[in-house]
């Protein structure tokens, strides 16, 4: 090896030495570019990709309300990787089919995205290949009872109300006051403002910023009956409601436009949810 360098001339070694690592630099980005390839989600559940090793400045997602995307995707943690950087980052796909991630990502310094190495995805769709629509619900119909038996039932039924009603009205009734001091119901607003407080003051990171976005994605999808709705058009819908609207948007400039700490009105933020009960967010399964 010694005696191999020594023959070649010393001009040439310089060059030979920015190729090797011009070579090894290709090896490198083809394998982290696979390891986005090798990434699978199905639609509508979010997907994470971890540790993945990209080139130049810091890169962070476009704002995702410029757009209608096929994928939505959020940079959740960033770490320094020598002259590089490692992400973690998190996607959900909208529609089925191969994702370039690439589109969706800027520089935080502005810088055009250069040589970045493709970062693709793969959707798989929830119904079977060939299937674009669910089964059709068939109900039989029940055989028919006779006459004699609907009007004897229906004679019974009527008597058994009237007798109940009786023993209703005969019943003696307890007055039990109200105590003047007894405390207000929570409200969905008040088990919300805390986290949207820690928002305003910088207290929450961008993995719980993002929860609390997706949280109330699927609460609010819940509430308006939009659980079959195709996902895409159930966020453009959210986002443009009355009442769902201007916390969700809030959370998107939090979460996808870094800018300098602007006053936020955390009242006019929870008026929507002032008077909605804090049961109601129980009774369909909470903000997780």
């Amino acid at each position: 090896m010694t005696s191999l360098r020594a023959s070649i001339p010393v001009a040439v070694q310089p060059a030979l030495t920015s190729l090797a690592l011009l070579v090894f630099a290709c090896i490198y980005l083809a394998a982290q570019s696979a390891q986005g390839q090798d990434s699978q989600s199905t639609v509508g559940i979010p997907k994470r990709i971890e540790s993945l090793i990209l080139p130049g400045p810091e890169l962070e997602a476009k704002p995702a309300s410029d757009r209608k995307n096929p994928v939505i995707i959020q940079v959740a943690k960033v770490y320094p990787h020598g002259s590089l950087f490692r992400y973690d980052i998190e996607y959900t796909g909208l529609e089925p089919g191969t994702h370039d991630l690439r589109p969706y990502l800027k520089r935080k310094d502005g810088t055009p995205l250069g040589d970045l190495p493709p970062i693709q995805v793969v959707v798989k769709p929830v119904l079977p290949p060939g299937q674009v629509k669910p089964n059709e619900l068939v109900i039989e119909k029940g055989p028919r009872l006779g006459g004699y038996r609907v009007l004897a039932a229906v004679l019974a039924l009527a008597w058994l109300a009237g007798l109940a009603a009786l023993v209703y009205t005969l019943m003696p009734r307890k007055r039990n006051p109200t105590p003047q001091n007894a405390p207000s119901p929570l409200s969905v607003a008040d088990k919300l403002r805390p986290l949207v407080e820690g928002a305003v003051a910088g207290r929450l990171s961008r993995s719980e910023l993002a929860g609390l976005e997706r949280g109330l994605l699927a609460w609010w999808r819940r509430r308006l009956a939009l659980e079959q709705a195709d996902p895409a058009s159930a966020v453009e819908k959210l986002r443009n409601h009355p009442q769902a609207g201007p916390l969700l948007a809030q959370l998107e400039a939090w979460l996808h436009k870094p800018a300098p700490i602007v006053p936020v009105d955390v009242q006019a933020l929870l008026e929507p949810y002032l008077h909605l009960p804090a049961e109601d967010l129980d009774a369909t399964g909470g903000l997780g």
